[in-house]
C-alpha cells in the first residue's frame, strides 16, 4: 500500500526541487522524504482553559508519528472560548469559528500535500469543524480531544463554569452576597481542560467517540494525567497504521455511526448543539441525516446520565464508572447502538467493546433502562406557526412537558439581559429573544448568560424561553433555540408581540403562537427588515453565506 501517495507530490517528484529544498530546512533528511506526512493540527492557545494544553498533547501526537516511520508536523488553528466570550459581541464569533477551524485544516492539509490528519482540539467548535476538515479531505485521520477539565471546589461543593453564570443570577436577585459570588468565580474552574458537565465540548466529544472517528475512552479521560498523553502518542501510532489500511474518514462515518453518536447524545443529555453539529457533519459526509431523524433516533432512546446542566455529575464521575466505551458497552448490549460500524482502531465498535470493563457495579451516574429519567430523550424536534421549518428543544422531564404563557419580547439578548435584571420578566412568561439567528445575530450566539439569570433568579420552572439564537450546552431550564426561519429573514418569531399566548408542547412536538392567519399577514405585510448589523468583515461575509439553523448553519453551499 502506498502510503505516502499525497506527500510524493512534493517530495519525490524531480520537478519540485524547491518544495524539498524547504522540507530539508525544516531538518527533514533524504530519507525522511520517503516517509509520509502526517499533519498534526491543534487548536492550542494560551487564553482558554479548555486549549491551554492542547500544543502539549500536540508534541505527543507528533512524537508518536515519528516514532513509526512517519513524519509529524504540528501546525495550529483558531479557537473561541465559549466561556470567555459569553455574552460579548465576541459570541457571534463563537459558530463561525466551526468553519474557519474546518477551511484551515482543509487548507493547510490540502495546501501542503499531508497523506493524514491528527487534530488535536478542546473548546465546543472545535470538535465539528476539526471533522468537517477531516471529511472534506478524506485521508486517514483521527480526532483527539484534550478532555474534560476537573471540577472546582468551594466550601466543600462542587463546581464548574455553569456555577458562575448561575451566581451572577442570584446575585442580581439578591440571594447571594458579593463575597459568595467573587469565591465561586474564583474556584469555579481549577485548570486546563474543557467544561466538566455534558456540555457541548463533552457532548460532541463524546458523540464522535461513539461515531468511530477517536480511540477508546478519548471523550471521557481527564485533560490531564498520564491517561491523556499516552492516548495522544497512541493516536500518533493509530494513524500511520490508517495510512496502512488507507482506512478514511468516509469508511467510518456512515448514517448508521451518525445514529450511533446520536443515540449517546440522547442517552447522555448532552446539548442542542449537537443537532446544528452534525446536521453539518452529515451534509460533509454526504450522508442524508435531517433533523426528523434526530427525533426519531429520540423517540426511541431513553435520557440516562444524571449529568449536570440538570442533573448532579460531571464527566470525571463518567470517566470514575468506566468511561463512555462502558457506557457504550451497556447500549450495544441493550441493542441500542449498531456493533458493526468500523472506527479507527481498524476493528467496529463491537471488536473495540469487547474487552471492555463494565459499568462499575453499584454506580448511578448513568441509570439503567428500567429506570431512566426519562422514558424518551430529551431533545425534540418542535414545528408550528412559529417554526415551520423546526426548532430544537431540549426536556429532561424536570421542566415538565408542555409550557402555555404570554409572550415578553426582546430584540436582542442584550435587551433581554437587562429586561431580567430590571425584573420585566415574571411567572409565566415566555421570553422571547429575537434577531439571533445565524444571518441576525450574526452567528448565532448562544443565550446562557438570559437563561442562568432566569435559573439564579429562581424563575426556572416558571418562565419558558425561546429564540432563534442558540443554547449553550450548560443551559438548563425549559428553553427552545434554533427557531427557523430566523427573523432576519421575515421568520414567524419575527411577528410575535408582547401579550401573544405561546403554547410549547414537547410531547406533541409543537411551537405555535395563538394567531389567526389574516392577522399573521397583516404584520408580515407591515414587517420591515433590518439591515445586517455587521458591514464587513468575518460576520458579514458569515451572514452572507450562512445557511439556516435547520440545515445546519453551514457556509459551503451556494
Amino acid at each position: 500500500m502506498e502510503i505516502n501517495k499525497y506527500s510524493k507530490r512534493v517530495t519525490q517528484d524531480d520537478t519540485q526541487p524547491a518544495a524539498q529544498s524547504m522540507l530539508h530546512a525544516i531538518g527533514l533528511s533524504k530519507e525522511d522524504l520517503k516517509k509520509p506526512l502526517v499533519g498534526v493540527g491543534s487548536t492550542g492557545y494560551e487564553g482558554n482553559p479548555c486549549n491551554m494544553h492542547l500544543n502539549g498533547l500536540a508534541q505527543h501526537v507528533k512524537a508518536g508519528i515519528n516514532k513509526n516511520n512517519a513524519i509529524g508536523l504540528v501546525f495550529n488553528t483558531i479557537g473561541v472560548s465559549d466561556g470567555i466570550s459569553m455574552g460579548t459581541p465576541g459570541m457571534r464569533f463563537s459558530l463561525p469559528s466551526r468553519d474557519v477551524i474546518a477551511d484551515s485544516m482543509e487548507t493547510v492539509v490540502e495546501g501542503l500535500s499531508y497523506d493524514g490528519l491528527v487534530t488535536v482540539v478542546g473548546c465546543d467548535k472545535n470538535m465539528p469543524g476539526a471533522l468537517i476538515a477531516m471529511l472534506r479531505l478524506d485521508r486517514p485521520s483521527i480526532l483527539v480531544y484534550g478532555g474534560t477539565v476537573d471540577s472546582g471546589n468551594c466550601h466543600g461543593k462542587k463546581l464548574d463554569i455553569v456555577s458562575s453564570f448561575e451566581a451572577w443570577g442570584a446575585k442580581v436577585a439578591g440571594t447571594m452576597d458579593e463575597k459568595e459570588y467573587q469565591e465561586i468565580i474564583e474556584n469555579a474552574v481549577p485548570g486546563a481542560g474543557a467544561c466538566g458537565g455534558m456540555y457541548t465540548a463533552n457532548t460532541m466529544a463524546s458523540a464522535i467517540e461513539a461515531m468511530g472517528m477517536t480511540l477508546p475512552y478519548n471523550s471521557s479521560n481527564p485533560a490531564l494525567g498520564n491517561d491523556k498523553t499516552k492516548e495522544s502518542e497512541n493516536a500518533g501510532k493509530q494513524v500511520v497504521e490508517l495510512l496502512k489500511l488507507d482506512l478514511k474518514p468516509s469508511d467510518i462515518i456512515t448514517k448508521k455511526s451518525i445514529e450511533n453518536a446520536i443515540r449517546l447524545v440522547t442517552i447522555m443529555g448532552g446539548s442542542t448543539n449537537a443537532v446544528l453539529h452534525f446536521l453539518a457533519i452529515a451534509k460533509a459526509a454526504n450522508v442524508d441525516f435531517k433533523l426528523e431523524d434526530f427525533q426519531r433516533v429520540s423517540d426511541a432512546t431513553p435520557f440516562l446520565a444524571d449529568l449536570k446542566p440538570s442533573g448532579k455529575y460531571l464527566m470525571e464521575d463518567v470517566h470514575k464508572v468506566g468511561g463512555v466505551p462502558a457506557v457504550l458497552k451497556y447500549l450495544l448490549k441493550e441493542g441500542l447502538i449498531h456493533g458493526d460500524c468500523l472506527t479507527v482502531t481498524g476493528k467496529t465498535l463491537a471488536e473495540n467493546l469487547a474487552s471492555v470493563p463494565d459499568l462499575t457495579s453499584g454506580q448511578d451516574v448513568i441509570k439503567s433502562l428500567d429506570n431512566p429519567i426519562k422514558e424518551t430523550g430529551h431533545l425534540r424536534i418542535l414545528k408550528g406557526n412559529l417554526s415551520p421549518l423546526g426548532a430544537v428543544a431540549k426536556i429532561t422531564g424536570k421542566e415538565g412537558l408542555t409550557f402555555k404563557g404570554t409572550a415578553k419580547v426582546f430584540e436582542s439578548e442584550y435587551d433581554a439581559n437587562d429586561g431580567i435584571r430590571e425584573g420585566k420578566v415574571n411567572k409565566g412568561d415566555v421570553v422571547v429573544i429575537r434577531y439571533e439567528g445565524p444571518k441576525g445575530g450574526p452567528g448565532m450566539p448562544e443565550m446562557l448568560k438570559p437563561t442562568a439569570a432566569i435559573i439564579g433568579a429562581g424563575l426556572g420552572n416558571d418562565v419558558a424561553l425561546i429564540t432563534d439564537g442558540r443554547f449553550s450546552g450548560g443551559t438548563h431550564g425549559f428553553v427552545v433555540g434554533h427557531i427557523s426561519p430566523e427573523a432576519q429573514v421575515g421568520g414567524p418569531i419575527a411577528f410575535v408581540k408582547d401579550g401573544d399566548v405561546i403554547t410549547i408542547d414537547a410531547v406533541k412536538n409543537t411551537i405555535d403562537f395563538e394567531i389567526s392567519e389574516e392577522e399573521l399577514e397583516q404584520r408580515r405585510v407591515s414587517w420591515v427588515q433590518p439591515e445586517l448589523k455587521p458591514k464587513r468583515g468575518v460576520l458579514y461575509k458569515y451572514a452572507k453565506t450562512v445557511s439556516c439553523a435547520s440545515e445546519g448553519c453551514v457556509t459551503d453551499e451556494f
